[in-house]
């Protein structure tokens, strides 16, 4: 017995020798490539700065470098920063003292916040604001009508599809287009295209329906169960899935609640994405799982975010080298490099998009859930990647066609319509329909594989360690074709596709395809000592 287990001791020491070790080297191979990739982005940007559009003056260094602002979409959150943080400061000040003050609840905070919202959407949108109201009471209508019939869920998912597309074709539908006597308005459209932010309101307005639809029913929602399970719930607050599987009553479901959730100004432009059931459940009560000193801390994390991305826009141009589409002009490492930088730059643009809206709905004491809860650089498979990126947008596809559409059962045949959804209710683009279909071609064998893994159990140590192997194998694949299915929805569009493979299949461009590989096969080895680690201290 003492023998067997000094041989028990031995192999576990030995192991965990075996591991320290290779983590140092998986490290030491990490800071060589960041090292290289640094390197070579700053030669890139100084060499061919004078070809890309988007740069503008800079404010970092001595003198100013240049600063990257050619994403629009950055371009246009970062030079509003300060009037939005002023808004919202004085919009949460009101609805603040006002709750106190006044003691209101539900029914008297939704009204509240519709009237600060409506003084936001009309600086917005204008009288644009009059297409908002109009589909919005059409949808409320429809839902208190037939939420109830059989066929209810084809009827809520026609009518807000039919809309997504007409607002994009007729470009949100011109005044002069309803009679002479309407052109005026035209005039007074607001500062922001009221169709672009609709995408959102058209998830709302879903989520409103199947809510409802859901509140005449037996939740199927075992209460008892997630709370064993929940370290939140445990501690005796609410955590974001109670407040949404647990039907409100159905007096709440009003037309001011209705609408208040629709346009809440935190939330409005760009989300996170909320149910219904959620957010009037945090109106009635506020959000009790983020203290004053958390929401805080979580406002200076996202202001650390904010000098990383100024610091990155301005050394490295990774995004005006994709809109200027001078890749072209570049070797295959070159590409790589460029386009790995694309991919962290998206990234941290949608992290502090989208976390600084949460921090004002948070101080609103109402918890939207976590974008980006995982850095992308952590992420191996393809869904923890879509889990982990626009994850409030991936919980209400759960919710609202995941699961409608039969879960589990039908996975393979249900990623074909989410994606197609995801794509097109970003735009009406080929690319990202490109974009959508490749992700799913890629998604299959993934699928398949783990479902063989799920069945497959390792009983020694050989086969743990081919195991693991070849999940980091697979990862590494995996890896790659997420950046070429990104690089085709967002950067190079499906007219690029064939020229990006016939540059890696050069001679060059397979050696660079090899060095790619094993990066990634690195970085997902590192991700495993991650999650190990994460595990112990549990």
């Amino acid at each position: 017995m003492d023998t067997n287990k000094n041989n028990s001791k031995s192999k576990s020491r030995l192991k965990l020798k075996q591991n320290k070790v290779e983590l140092l080297l998986l490290v030491l191979y990490a800071i060589g490539f960041y090292t290289f990739c640094i390197r070579r982005s700053l030669l890139l940007s100084r060499d061919h700065f004078s070809k890309l559009r988007g740069l503008r003056d800079g404010w970092l260094f001595s003198p100013p470098r240049l600063n990257d602002v050619s994403d629009e979409q950055w371009r246009n959150f970062r030079s509003n920063l300060p009037i939005l943080s002023l808004v919202f400061g004085i919009f949460t000040l009101i609805a603040n003292i006002c709750r106190k003050l006044f003691r209101l609840r539900a029914r008297g905070m939704s009204t509240l916040w519709l009237f600060l919202s409506l003084i936001y959407l009309s600086y917005l949108h204008g009288a644009s604001i009059l297409f908002i109201f109009l589909i919005a009471t059409a949808n409320f209508l429809l839902v208190k009508i037939f939420a109830q019939a059989k066929y209810f869920a084809f009827l809520l998912w026609m009518f807000n599809i039919v809309f997504l597309f007409c607002n994009r074709i007729y470009e949100g539908y011109p005044f002069s287009k309803f009679g002479a006597q309407w052109e005026y308005l035209d005039n007074f459209r607001g500062t922001f295209r009221w169709h672009i932010c609709f995408n959102f309101v058209v998830l709302r307005m879903i989520s409103f329906g199947y809510d409802y639809h859901w509140a005449h029913q037996d939740s199927h929602f075992d209460k008892e169960k997630h709370i064993q399970r929940c370290n939140v719930c445990k501690s005796g607050k609410n955590c974001y899935q109670i407040l949404q599987e647990r039907n409100v009553h159905l007096n709440d479901y009003t037309f001011t609640a209705y609408f208040s959730y629709l346009v809440f100004a935190p939330l409005y432009i760009a989300g996170p994405i909320m149910s219904f059931n959620s957010f009037v459940s945090q109106l009635d009560v506020p959000q009790t799982q983020y203290s004053i000193i958390e929401v805080t801390l979580y406002g200076l994390r996202w202001v650390f975010g904010l000098s990383l991305m100024e610091l990155m826009t301005h050394l490295f141009y990774f995004n005006a080298f994709a809109v200027s589409a001078s890749w072209k002009m570049l070797s295959p490492m070159d590409i790589f490099i460029i386009g790995y930088g694309v991919i962290n730059f998206m990234w941290l643009k949608f992290f502090l998009i989208w976390r600084y809206f949460r921090f004002w709905s948070l101080i609103a004491g109402i918890e939207a859930p976590e974008n980006m809860p995982k850095c992308v650089n952590n992420c191996h498979n393809l869904e923890s990647f879509w889990k982990n990126w626009h994850a409030s947008f991936n919980k209400w596809i759960v919710r609202y066609l995941y699961i409608p559409l039969g879960g589990s059962q039908r996975k393979l045949l249900n990623i074909w319509v989410i994606f197609t959804f995801v794509a097109v209710w970003h735009d009406l683009e080929w690319k990202l329909l490109s974009w959508a279909w490749l992700t799913c071609l890629f998604f299959v064998p993934e699928l398949l594989v783990k479902s063989a893994a799920n069945a497959f159990q390792a009983k020694g140590a050989l086969e743990g360690f081919l195991f693991r192997e070849l999940r980091a194998a697979g990862g590494a694949i995996t890896i790659t074709c997420l950046m070429v299915a990104n690089l085709v929805g967002y950067v190079i569009g499906p007219s690029g596709f064939s020229w990006l493979i016939s540059q890696f299949l050069s001679k060059e461009g397979l050696r660079v395809l090899g060095f790619m590989l094993l990066t990634f096969y690195v970085g997902t080895k590192l991700m495993f000592h991650i999650s190990d680690a994460k595990q112990r201290m549990q």
